[in-house]
């Protein structure tokens, strides 16, 4: 069993800012072989943005763009259409599970690599598992048990991130550098999804246009094989006409042309 050697790892635990807080920081400074998934994730479409936050640091459930609003999750992650200034948001649903998923770079053989390795401190559960050429993390925690000072699940897995995406929070900090064996390892993508407490409320709305756009071409194809069909089937099932009509007919034709 080995663990991915990580810079300062202990810190996530106890001395970690609140993502909303540290998402209104980045704005403000920037003014100037995959696993099945559950049927409920879903990834951050919408990226950085400039949130509402509570006084406690924790996002507040209904966040805005001008007149344009969403619904999100306790990682501040849209998990609603949009709608107009007039949405309700009830709650600020809870991510109880996240998902962070790198892709390392091609290699002439898989690493080296056994992660499953369980880490439980508090409320917090950490499960790494290795899927040539995927790195899983899975992050749960059990709301029940979650104390008010205790580290948020949504916090752990965004220090994370942006650590893995070379875009750490601390100042002058590369980023984290996995190596197996002393060998370096380069990580080409990271995903991120969310599970939430209850399914988020997308419809096909929410579809990009190049997605419905496939979605109409497939329906049209389907609708004009099946009417090629159909006519095909008529044409094989019309009676032909007995041989007596066939020859009187072209004894009229004969008659008209003469």
């Amino acid at each position: 069993m080995r663990a991915l050697p990580m810079h300062n790892a202990t810190f996530w635990l106890f001395l970690v800012t609140s993502k909303c807080l540290l998402m209104k920081a980045e704005v403000m400074g920037s003014k100037s072989g995959r696993r099945e998934k559950p049927k409920d994730a879903f990834e951050d479409t919408d990226g950085l943005y400039d949130p509402e936050c509570e006084n406690s640091g924790a996002f507040k459930a209904k966040q805005c763009n001008g007149t344009t609003c969403w619904c999100v999750n306790t990682a501040g992650v849209r998990r609603t259409d949009k709608h107009d200034a007039d949405l309700k948001c009830n709650q600020l649903v809870r991510t109880m599970w996240i998902i962070i998923e790198m892709r390392h770079a091609e290699r002439n053989a898989p690493l080296n690599l056994d992660l499953k390795y369980l880490f439980l401190n508090t409320t917090l559960f950490f499960f790494f598992q290795y899927e040539n050429p995927l790195i899983t993390i899975d992050l749960k925690q059990n709301a029940s048990q979650k104390l008010a000072g205790d580290v948020d699940i949504a916090d752990v897995a965004y220090y994370f991130e942006k650590d893995v995406k070379g875009q750490s929070i601390f100042h002058n900090d590369a980023g984290i550098n996995v190596s197996i064996d002393n060998e370096p390892v380069k990580l080409e993508k990271t995903v991120v999804y969310y599970v939430d407490e209850i399914a988020p409320e997308f419809s096909m709305k929410s579809l990009t246009p190049g997605v419905i756009a496939v979605i109409v071409v497939v329906l049209v194809a389907i609708v004009a094989a099946i009417v090629v069909l159909v006519s095909s089937s008529k044409i094989l099932m019309s009676p032909l006409p007995p041989p007596l009509q066939v020859k009187e007919m072209n004894e009229m034709h004969r008659g008209l042309n003469a």
